[in-house]
Formats: C-alpha cells, sequence, structure tokens
C-alpha cells in the first residue's frame, strides 16, 4: 500500500527548480535512500512530505492518518531542565490525551534514550552535536512513526552509534533517509532516488545496486545528447545558408528548428564535479612522528595510556573510536601540538602540515572566499602549475559571482569545499583531516578518495565513513578502553576481522567521555555450551545465508531490468515486499550466526 504519492511537482528557489514535474510515491516498508548533490533540494523535498514546507504547484497525496516524523540535520533541543523534559517538550507528549497512550509513549522514550547511551537527566544545554542527534533519533524512534524522515542522521555519530541504527532501521516504519554514508546505504535501503536537475530518478536496490545502473544510465543519456547536439548544428548550418530557408516549402523546417532550439535552452546539465589536486610539497624525513610511552590525562578521564608509535613517510593512519574517545586530542600529540604527560614525542624533519579540522574554526565566517583562498594575490600556485584564484575557486564549484562573498553566506557543505580549496592551496607532506567528509555529497566524496589515493604524503584520517576508512587508509588505531589505542593493518573492515573477540561482542557506546550502556549491553551473554540442536543450526546457517543472498541476487537482477515495469503493479509490489523480507531474515541469520559461533569459540 502506497504511504505517499507525488505528482507533478514542481518547487523553486532561485535560478532552477529544485523540482520540475517530479514525482515518485513511497510504499509500506521501504527504506529509501535519497541522493542527490549538494543544493539540489533534497532536504526542500523532507520538509514538502514533512508538512512543513508547500510545493509551487502539483499534489502530495498522503495516506489517511499516516504519521510523519522528521529529524533534521542539526536538531534543536528546548530548554528544559533534563534532557528528558527536552524532548518530551519537542516531542508534544503532554498533549496526547490518552494517559495510556502518553504513558507508553514516555516509556518508550527512556528505553531508546538508554539505548543511544544518553542520560535522560542530562542538561540539554550541555548536549554535543552528537548526543542532540542521538536525541532526536531516540524520540523520532519512541513516536512510531510509520514514515520517518532522516536528514543525515550519521553526521555527529561515531560508528557504534551509526550501526545501531542501521539495525533499529531495519526492523522499524518505513524510511526516507539523506546521506552521504555509502555503507550505510548498501546496508539499510531498499531503493535508492537520486534528485537531478529537478527529477526523481528511482533504482531498486542499495547504493552498489544504484551505481552500476546510474552509470549504464548517464551513458546512454550522453549519446542521445551528443546525437541531438549534431542534428540541432546541422539544421542551424542548414537556416544559415540564405533565404531559401524562408520559402514556403521549408517552414516546417523552420519550425522544427525554433522547437530544437526551444529544447536545448531548457535542457539543464548535470553538475560539474570538483576537481583536486594535490601538493605534496617537499619530501618529508622519513619519520614523520615517534611516539614513546604517551600517556594524557584530563582531569580523571584517561585519553591516551602508554602508547608507542612510529608513523613513517607516505603511511596512511586513521583513527577510530567512540565520540569523547580522544582523537581529535591524539592528533594534537602526534603532531607535536599538545604536550603529553608522560612519555616522549618526537617529529621528524621539513614536516609541512595542513590541517582539515571538523569544526572549521580555521574559516573566519567575515572573510570573503578570496580572501580566504588567496589574502593579497589573485594567484594560487599547486605545484608547478599557476592558476588564477577565480579559476581555483571554480574548480571547488564556486561561481564568479560568489568569490566576494562572506564565508557565513555558505551552507556547511560549502564550508566544507572552501576548507578543502584553502588546504589544498597550499603544499602539505602531511595532511591532517578530521573528520573531511561531513556535508560533502557522495560524487565530491568519491572525488576526495581518488585524490587522497593518488597522494604520496602522509595521511592522518579521523572518520566515521567507514567506506571512505576502507579506500583510503592502509592502517588504522582503534580506540578501545580506558585511553588504551591498539595498531591493525588495514582499513575498516581489515580491523572488523583483527580485533578480539571480547572487543567484537558487545560493544558500549561512550558519549563525550561517559561510559553508558547502549543496546548491545542488553544482550544476553550465554556462558553455555552448544547444544545439538544449536550445532546444526549453526552448521547449517551459512547455507541458508548463501540461499538467501542466491536469491535477492536474482530478484535484483530482475528488478534492475529495462522493462521490469511492464510486470505489474501486483508482481512488483510482491516482489518489493519480498526483497524487504529477505533483508530481515539476512539480518536474522547474521545475528543468529554471530551469537552462535562466539558461543562455539568460548568452549573450543
Amino acid at each position: 500500500m502506497a504511504l505517499l504519492t507525488l505528482l507533478d511537482a514542481e518547487l523553486a528557489y532561485g535560478l532552477h527548480p529544485l523540482l520540475d514535474r517530479a514525482g515518485f510515491t513511497v510504499l509500506e516498508g521501504e527504506r529509501v535512500g535519497l541522493i542527490g548533490r549538494n543544493g539540489t533540494g533534497k532536504t526542500s523535498l523532507l520538509k514538502v512530505i514533512a508538512g512543513l514546507a508547500a510545493l509551487d504547484e502539483g499534489e502530495l497525496k498522503r495516506r489517511d492518518g499516516l504519521r510523519v516524523v522528521l529529524v533534521e540535520q542539526e536538531p534543536e533541543l528546548p530548554l528544559a531542565s533534563t534532557l528528558r523534559e527536552s524532548l518530551a517538550i519537542r516531542g508534544e507528549i503532554d498533549h496526547v490525551h490518552d494517559e495510556r497512550e502518553r504513558w507508553r509513549l514516555e516509556a518508550r522514550l527512556v528505553e531508546y534514550m538508554h539505548r543511544f547511551g544518553l542520560d535522560p537527566a542530562q542538561a540539554p544545554d550541555t548536549a554535543s552535536g552528537g548526543e542532540r542527534k542521538r536525541a532526536a533519533l531516540a524520540l523520532a524512534l519512541a513516536r512510531q512513526p510509520d514514515l520517518l524522515l532522516l536528514d543525515e542522521p550519521t553526521n555527529h555519530l561515531d560508528i557504534d552509534g551509526i550501526t545501531l541504527l542501521e539495525d533499529l532501521l531495519l526492523k522499524g516504519p518505513a524510511a526516507i533517509v539523506i546521506t552521504h554514508d555509502r555503507a550505510f546505504l548498501d546496508r539499510v535501503v531498499n531503493r535508492i532516488v537520486e534528485l537531478d536537475r529537478g527529477l526523481l530518478r528511482s533504482y531498486p536496490g542499495n547504493f552498489a545496486a544504484y551505481e552500476r545502473r546510474k552509470a549504464d544510465r548517464l551513458a546512454t543519456e550522453g549519446v542521445a545528447h551528443r546525437k541531438f547536439d549534431k542534428f540541432w548544428a546541422q539544421e542551424e548550418a542548414w537556416i544559415r545558408r540564405g533565404i531559401k530557408a524562408r520559402r514556403t516549402r521549408d517552414e516546417g523546417r523552420v519550425r522544427r528548428l525554433e522547437q530544437l532550439r526551444r529544447e536545448r535552452a531548457v535542457r539543464r546539465e548535470r553538475l560539474g564535479n570538483v576537481k583536486l589536486t594535490l601538493d605534496a610539497g617537499e619530501r618529508s624525513g622519513k619519520l614523520v612522528a615517534e611516539l614513546s610511552g604517551v600517556s594524557k590525562r584530563f582531569g580523571e578521564r584517561t585519553i591516551v595510556q602508554d602508547l608507542s608509535l612510529c608513523i613513517q613517510r607516505s603511511d596512511r593512519l586513521g583513527l577510530i573510536g567512540p565520540n569523547g574517545a580522544g582523537k581529535s586530542t591524539l592528533l594534537k600529540l602526534i603532531l607535536g601540538q599538545l604536550a603529553p604527560d608522560a612519555g616522549e614525542v618526537r617529529l621528524g624533519t621539513n614536516l609541512q602540515v595542513a590541517y582539515f579540522d571538523q569544526m572549521r574554526e580555521q574559516l573566519d565566517p567575515e572573510h570573503t572566499l578570496l580572501d580566504t583562498i588567496s589574502p593579497g594575490s589573485d594567484w594560487v600556485q599547486i605545484g608547478a602549475e599557476r592558476k588564477h584564484v577565480m579559476t581555483y575557486l571554480a574548480d571547488f564549484l564556486f561561481p564568479p559571482q560568489r568569490a566576494k562573498a562572506p564565508v557565513k553566506m555558505l551552507s556547511g557543505g560549502e564550508r566544507n569545499r572552501l576548507l578543502l580549496a584553502r588546504l589544498f592551496a597550499r603544499p602539505a607532506n602531511v595532511l591532517v583531516l578530521d573528520e573531511p567528509t561531513n556535508d560533502l555529497d557522495i560524487e565530491s566524496l568519491e572525488l576526495l578518495e581518488d585524490t587522497l589515493q593518488g597522494y604520496p604524503g602522509t595521511l592522518l584520517l579521523v572518520s566515521h565513513d567507514r567506506a571512505f576508512l576502507d579506500n583510503v587508509v592502509t592502517q588504522t588505531l582503534v580506540a578501545e578502553h580506558n585511553g588504551k589505542w591498539q595498531e591493525y593493518a588495514g582499513g575498516y573492515r581489515d580491523w572488523l576481522s583483527q580485533r578480539p573477540v571480547s572487543s567484537a561482542a558487545a560493544p558500549t557506546l561512550v558519549v563525550e567521555g561517559r561510559d553508558r550502556a547502549g543496546a548491545s549491553a542488553n544482550a544476553a551473554r550465554v556462558n553455555n555450551k552448544l547444544s545439538y540442536k544449536e550445532s546444526r543450526e549453526l552448521e547449517q546457517l551459512p547455507a541458508e545465508i548463501e540461499a538467501l543472498e542466491r536469491e535477492q541476487h536474482e530478484l535484483t537482477a530482475d528488478m534492475s531490468r529495462a522493462d521490469y515495469h511492464k510486470q505489474g503493479a501486483e508482481r512488483i509490489k510482491a516482489d518489493r515486499k519480498r526483497t524487504a523480507e529477505i533483508e530481515r531474515q539476512l539480518v536474522e541469520r547474521f545475528e543468529r550466526w554471530a551469537q552462535l559461533d562466539e558461543k562455539d569459540a568460548k568452549h573450543r
């Protein structure tokens, strides 16, 4: 059954329409990933669906009684003495007239706050960005919506928080999610909808399936545009040949040319891509930094305990840990910007460091884009290439008319691009990136990955983007407990496969340095030996998972065929229902397999 349907929707703010006679439908059980370039109108579309904005033209049909809840990218918490009271105000819990339902809602809210590792008694004005996001998510899920709208839900969340949210969404309501987290999209969504030049294009399956189909569609679109442009050029050449074109017998051809001109005028080209170039400057010494027995405390909280680490030229080190573990502090220790309480930090020679700060404190909001990139000069030197500052800003998708605009007028994604432009305008053989992926769209994110993969200098990266870590780093440094950090070879997935069973079994959410029980803390710890029935179940699970994955692959391939829409509404509905069921069964079987395998490992 359709939850909502968008018909011939039109919405515009500025030069180009955000929605241009767009349409799509969301069905029960669907988890839709809404993607598109920054500024294309994704957030505006969510606000329309949530009833917070109106279409210029078109129609939005919602099922009677549909309960829709939106979690904004930067949620605000009302003033109150406690976090629980603030969320009660935000969710208008006191306005629920049915006393039993109000009590149930309050109970669910407390439950989800504990799942997200939140302290209900905390003062809301002391909450960090990650805590505000967790609180808003807890309230949204407690309200049990029919349709959940999430705008960049993984921003400010650590990896434990992201995986917890994934687990809850897989068992939760229908959802529309805006996110640049490709691992999140691959695990959670069963349909991708791309907002591209005012149109909504739908692709069945997860993000990986979308990428395969998108490449084919763009190739087809490119061929069609080239054929159109060739024909149009021929007709323009014909009209310029002279007076013969005005003869009566050629009036039809003239009218056709006028139509071609109109079609070409309204054709919207895809936005350009950011052009990233990194100058590594002069080579640093072979040793970049060496830490010997380093420890650091703030009050009673230990950030680093007896860490010895050697970073050499061209190393690509990723730091992984929950919010509050001290990743940014450790970066400052490595760079010699912060003195340790114990131990020694030795820095290498000829280090040229460029630092990307997740809080963007290096950007003066009152300065213009020109002053930020190249103060006092019209030129930027990138290696052997010299570029005019206007051309360089255009490489980062800033048009000339915005060059003299103040930084405070930029969106979050634009500020990220500007900070990258500022960093890359200077040679650096040590690049430090602290959460560089926040607010970047997926295409810019992938371009940044490609650039970093070819960077010959040393890279230190803090990120909660699992796919980004896998694609960029060659080793990881992971916060484990009580200030202990452990180094592993490879990226995020490699760490998962190498980490001790004890740390993989039941991670505890750590929020801003305070240990709080997460959802996994409620998991039962079974210490008994496997029964005969459980042993048989463990043996059979791999074959069951393989059969489900094979069916999933065949179903996705079938739904990806160009003529699939001809199968009829009932068939399409049945296939989507089966796709969702397969995903649910896979999650259950993987969880059961992990549980039984862990239990068996304790008695081997």
